[in-house]
């Protein structure tokens, strides 16, 4: 993963041609491969602490928002079950924090 903010750049860069649900799903698709990818062979664990600590380096170097955040909610959590969706939401809420 390289960071939230690409995921929102390349979100807001997308074609003007497809309408927003069509561009929104193509942008979930690929940041979910972008992911999948990146965290192939990784524990949830290992997976977490990438998450916490690229989003703890973009809050403090002002390059991630708390809508940056919530994209990258709500992008992620259709995939995750009821137990990782929380824990996502509950880590979300401290970075707001930050």
């Amino acid at each position: 993963m390289n960071d939230f903010k690409s995921f929102s750049n390349e979100k807001n860069n997308g074609s003007t041609t497809q309408n927003s649900g069509d561009a929104q799903l193509n942008n979930t698709v690929e940041m979910a491969k972008l992911i999948t990818k990146a965290m192939n062979g990784k524990s949830t664990m290992q997976i977490m602490q990438t998450i916490i600590s690229e989003a703890e380096r973009g809050k403090r170097e002002g390059t991630l928002t708390n809508a940056d955040l919530d994209n990258f909610y709500n992008a992620l959590s259709p995939l995750l079950d009821g137990a990782k969706k929380r824990r996502l939401k509950q880590v979300i809420e401290k970075l707001k924090e930050i």
